[in-house]
């Protein structure tokens, strides 16, 4: 009997920026290397700080009655750390998510993404609802946004985790992103065959 293959929500983003990511990645194990980037430093440096900065501090004004940080959690599909678990006053959860980046008036598809991963592993690990995120604009003073989560979000992620898992357990070649503008700064077009 094969080991389940469980996906990370950075995994999903990739997938979805293009497939062959993960092939690259996971299946010929060829990394990538961006956890030397600058921005990958800076973002966890910033992680540590805020889980030992925030410990008590509950968000009242969107009805925090109750938190857990760096939650690492698993499920059949996924696994990843949450930076913040939040129990609210209508008795479901949020995960709350610190971003070393400034507002600018809209919330990137990456990061609707990685909160909709977090909202499955809490509804699996917790068993509460969760029909909302939250993200942290720490270049922008720490401004807090609500993300809404819809139900077929969660349903796209567990989507997209069973066709990584497949891709990397069958060794399966998938086609290329048909978005040819992010083959020019991607750290495997030399090796891709479009």
């Amino acid at each position: 009997m094969s080991a389940t293959i469980s996906v990370t929500p950075s995994e999903i983003i990739q997938y979805l920026y293009c497939p062959r990511f993960i092939y690259f990645e996971k299946v010929l194990d060829i990394p990538q290397h961006e956890e030397n980037s600058y921005k990958a430093m800076r973002g966890r440096r910033l992680h540590e700080t805020k889980a030992s900065l925030n410990k008590d501090y509950l968000r009242k004004k969107i009805g925090v009655t109750d938190k857990l940080q760096e939650q690492y959690l698993t499920n059949d599909l996924l696994r990843g750390k949450v930076d913040e678990v939040l129990s609210l006053s209508d008795d479901t959860m949020a995960p709350l998510d610190y971003k070393f980046a400034q507002y600018k008036d809209r919330v990137f598809s990456t990061y609707k993404t990685q909160l909709a991963c977090y909202a499955c592993l809490i509804e699996d690990n917790f068993g509460k609802e969760v029909h909302q995120g939250y993200l942290v604009y720490t270049r922008s003073r720490n401004k807090l946004i609500e993300v809404p989560i819809a139900a077929q979000e969660k349903e796209q992620v567990q989507e997209c985790a069973r066709t990584i898992a497949h891709i990397i357990s069958t060794n399966y070649f998938p086609k290329a992103t048909r978005y040819k503008k992010r083959c020019t700064g991607c750290t495997y077009r030399n090796i891709c065959i479009q």
